[in-house]
């Protein structure tokens, strides 16, 4: 059988075989080496046996392997006959992240994912050595999540680097990080995280049988695009997980039972299952004295009501003014207007999504002046030249505030959708329209459920303890029983 033949029979290798050029011509085939720069294949011998290690630019610990190389230049023959594998393996190979395979997906996988895989000659056997590294930024402080005290570390897009910040504050020993890949050609790392001894094991099947079925090509979007494939209420602008780049704030939640999925390019853990008070909730409430925790979430808790309600109410009390008690006609708008209210309040909703948007997209640099333009240039002249109305702007504000201050961001973006459908059912239907409104998105809550867990609890169903919890801010030693809700095994905190 000629070369050409056995390249082509190669081409159908599930496993390694005992011929060493089939082997190499088969991964340098299926890897491009020839076609893609990064993708590097060495021809190497030591000892007399050759070796062919394949790797990705950019990818490996030169140092590491410089180290391996020096070593193994300096054997003889009889040191590695008569098993080179093992010999290598157990003796000569002084890393501690090495393996053998013999699939040929699995090292194409493990080659393109970073750990370079060395071949031996007369061995139908690999050796994978995890010296790999990958491009990563500092663990600095989440800008969303910031704190005035506390630790300034946050997560990275790197996925080992987020387990090891996790069991950094949590060392124990039934903390569990379960290994799983998704994307049929990203083939992106994830980890299921649970503590073992808490968790409840239900729950820990369900997440894991829903990511194991996920049929994409790729997660493009990391996290998001898990999240849409576990829960397909595609509609439903709520959030059904919450996000965070704090790893203590990952391992509090870890310790109450819930599971985390880590997902490697992404800075964010999803924590799963929540509910809406979940959202609402911020580690600087846990960093200050229970008394100032508790009055900064209901500062939080009434920010975020009026982020809701104080521009449609307003809008309900301009079209009717003729129904405003004496005492509150001070916030009917002053003098003529041109454009209707509830045209006024949708320009200046959709304005300062715009401008948000601006603000994503403009560079620091420029930041301030973009700020300028939209006070001055944008808002005087608009109330100048009878475009909006002062009120206007100053319940735009107060409900602007109220979304900033939630703590999460996927959150604060549904309570928007919930104040434009509010505001336009007010504007055609007035009171009516206000109350059918709030109505239908309390039942929108009160039926949703994020992996069975209900999203309005401990409100629905109503359990006393949990919503007093909720609502002051409990100190921690007063905390000894974890949330019912979540089914803990070990219930107890003692």
């Amino acid at each position: 059988m000629d070369a050409a033949s056995d390249i082509t029979g190669a081409r159908d290798l599930k496993e390694l075989t005992t011929d060493f050029n089939t082997n190499v011509e088969y991964l340098k085939e299926s890897l491009g080496v020839k076609k893609s720069f990064d993708v590097i294949h060495r021809e190497l011998e030591f000892a007399g046996v050759r070796m062919g290690l394949f790797f990705v630019d950019g990818f490996v610990k030169d140092d590491v392997l410089n180290v391996i190389f020096i070593h193994l230049a300096k054997l003889e023959f009889k040191d590695l006959n008569p098993s080179a594998v093992s010999k290598l393996l157990h003796t000569h190979i002084a890393y501690v992240e090495t393996e053998t395979v013999k699939d040929t997906e699995k090292i194409i996988a493990a080659v393109l994912a970073g750990p370079p895989v060395l071949l031996i000659e007369g061995s139908d056997t690999a050796i994978m050595i995890d010296a790999r590294t990958y491009p990563a930024r500092n663990p600095d402080e989440p800008d969303i999540e910031r704190v005035v005290r506390g630790s300034r570390d946050g997560f990275t897009e790197t996925l080992i680097f987020n387990t090891a910040l996790t069991r950094r504050r949590l060392r124990d020993r039934s903390l569990r990080m379960e290994y799983l890949q998704i994307g049929r050609r990203s083939k992106t790392d994830i980890a299921l995280a649970y503590l073992e001894d808490v968790a409840d094991e239900q729950l820990v099947d369900t997440i894991r049988s829903k990511l194991q079925a996920v049929e994409v090509e790729g997660l493009a979007m990391a996290d998001k695009t898990i999240e849409e494939f576990l829960f397909k209420r595609h509609w439903n602008p709520f959030p059904m997980v919450r996000y965070t780049e704090r790893p203590d704030v990952a391992a509090i939640h870890l310790m109450e039972g819930h599971v985390l999925i880590y997902t490697d390019t992404s800075p964010s853990v999803m924590i799963t299952p929540t509910t809406l008070f979940h959202h609402v909730q911020h580690a600087e409430e846990y960093r200050q004295k229970p008394i100032v925790g508790a009055y900064l979430r209901w500062v939080r808790f009434a920010a975020m009501l009026a982020s809701v309600f104080v521009l449609p109410l307003w809008l309900l009390i301009a079209v009717n003014p003729a129904n405003v008690p004496d005492d509150l006609r001070f916030l009917l708008p002053k003098g003529e207007h041109e454009v209707p209210f509830l045209l006024q309040a949708l320009l200046t909703e959709i304005g300062i999504d715009a401008l948000r948007m601006a603000a994503i997209h403009t560079p620091n640099a420029l930041a301030t002046a973009l700020g300028l333009i939209a006070a001055l240039m944008i808002g005087e002249i608009a109330v100048d030249v009878g475009l909006l109305t002062k009120n206007i702007i100053l319940f735009l504000s107060i409900s602007a505030l109220g979304t900033f201050a939630t703590p999460s961001y996927e959150f604060g973006m549904a309570t928007r959708i919930v104040r434009l459908s509010l505001l336009v059912l007010t504007g055609f239907f007035h009171g009516i329209g206000l109350i059918a409104g709030t109505l239908f998105w309390f039942l929108l809550l009160a039926f949703t459920k994020s992996l069975n867990t209900p999203y309005l609890w401990p409100l629905l169903p109503f359990n006393g303890k949990a919503l007093l919890d909720i609502i002051v801010r409990s100190p921690v030693p007063a905390k000894h029983k974890r949330p019912s809700v979540l089914q803990p095994k070990d219930g107890s905190r003692t």
